[in-house]
């Protein structure tokens, strides 16, 4: 459905998105698809107009729809996920990025950024759903990820050899409408006989070359790191994020390198650290909870010694899949990060650090109108994370399947 010029959404509680603003009793007016005003309910709806579509939730909680910032629309989550890709064909591809752009939004999900699609899949669902044609959130779209011959996720279409093709894939990108350029810095565990995950698969001067070219085009650059090298030579190239930072040094343990980590914050680089919520649970059921808190404590680590965090689960890899957001910020409630703190990680936090925190990630007038509606309060029961009620994206509201959008009247 198709949000009407005004939508008044009032609740028991209205998070505006930065730890400290939760309102009690609150509204939130939306005007076409921006925020016209958030307050205290009765003084937002004497704002309204007597034609505003009125959405009441007594105990539900208003926050600001969620963002995903490691996903890959092309992949299915499923046994081999490559596999699938690689047999599936441009019809197939097209409906199933889709689809799990859709099952996205329905957990609240309203920005994304795609790091890697096969042939420009995920820039064409982009602007379809920037136009109302599909259902979906706001994606920030890679394109095919830079990576050597036959190096980690070749089959995205981005492999490149020597200066010259680096260049080239990173100006074809730009071209094809790029919002961020992804460069393969390490290896990864989906793609046979490629690099091991510690291994670097380009060198700190080219990963210059790519933040400087990606810089003509005023892009970011994303780097799958997963070794210290491949993390240190990223982050002094200039890279503006750092995609899952595990830190394995070169008998394939992680570590907590603490000059490395230092830079790392003092520079201002992000780590997007993908977890997904099987992957973690998985974790803990089979190599026990002082393994699990040995692996993904990392996390909480580089939080404390400065280090922005972006929320990723890396959805379309296999068991990672795209209605589970809630199972990845389940890991930071384990790790002990307080509930406040989870909210604004995966919404205000998490949009500021990839450039779009100017426009939405918050409750604030004259932001895009992307917010979610849950019964009860996610501050004292993060699971009410899960009792999505409404989702509005881009001004465009829509109720989980089989669930009308004024339930909670």
């Amino acid at each position: 459905m198709t949000t009407p010029s005004e939508l008044l959404i009032t609740a028991r509680w209205v998070l505006r998105g930065p730890r400290g603003l939760r309102l009690p009793h609150g509204g939130v007016l939306l005007r076409d698809s921006v925020v016209a005003a958030v307050g205290p309910a009765a003084e937002v709806a004497a704002m309204a107009g007597p034609a505003a579509t009125r959405l009441v939730y007594p105990h539900g909680t208003v926050l600001p729809g969620f963002v995903d910032g490691h996903v890959h629309l092309s992949l299915d989550g499923g046994e081999d996920p490559v596999d699938a890709l690689l047999r599936s064909g441009p019809a197939a591809l097209e409906a199933g990025v889709a689809e799990r752009a859709r099952l996205l939004l329905s957990t609240g999900v309203t920005t994304v950024r795609d790091l890697g699609d096969r042939a420009d899949a995920a820039v064409r669902l982009r602007d379809e759903i920037s136009a109302g044609a599909l259902p979906g959130p706001r994606i920030l779209a890679a394109s095919a990820p830079l990576t050597p011959p036959g190096g980690h996720c070749w089959f995205l279409g981005g492999e490149v050899s020597g200066d010259q093709e680096i260049l080239a894939k990173v100006r074809r990108n730009a071209a094809a409408g790029a919002d961020v350029i992804k460069v393969m810095a390490s290896g990864g565990y989906i793609t046979a006989g490629g690099a091991e995950m510690r291994e670097s698969q380009f060198d700190e001067r080219q990963l210059g070359l790519i933040v400087a070219e990606a810089g003509r085009f005023g892009l970011p650059v994303a780097a799958h790191a997963h070794g210290i090298a491949s993390i240190v030579a990223a982050a002094n190239a200039g890279v503006r994020t750092v995609e899952h930072c595990l830190w394995l040094d070169e008998d394939d343990r992680v570590t907590r390198p603490e000059k490395h980590v230092r830079a790392l914050a003092e520079q201002g680089i992000a780590a997007c650290c993908t977890v997904s919520g099987h992957d973690w649970r998985r974790k803990v059921e089979t190599e026990g909870e002082a393994a699990a808190r040995a692996f993904y404590g990392r996390i909480g680590w580089m939080h404390e010694r400065g280090v922005p965090l972006i929320v990723g689960t890396d959805a379309g890899i296999h068991a990672a899949v795209f209605d589970d957001f809630v199972g990845t910020l389940e890991l930071y409630e384990w790790l002990g990060f307080s509930a406040e703190a989870i909210v604004e990680l995966a919404t205000a936090e998490s949009a500021r650090l990839l450039g779009i925190g100017d426009r939405t990630g918050q409750l604030t007038p004259g932001y895009r109108a992307d917010l979610v509606v849950v019964d009860g309060d996610p501050l004292t029961d993060l699971s009410a994370l899960r009792a999505v009620r409404l989702v509005v994206a881009n001004g465009r509201s829509r109720a989980p399947a089989g669930l009308p959008p004024e339930a909670g009247r």
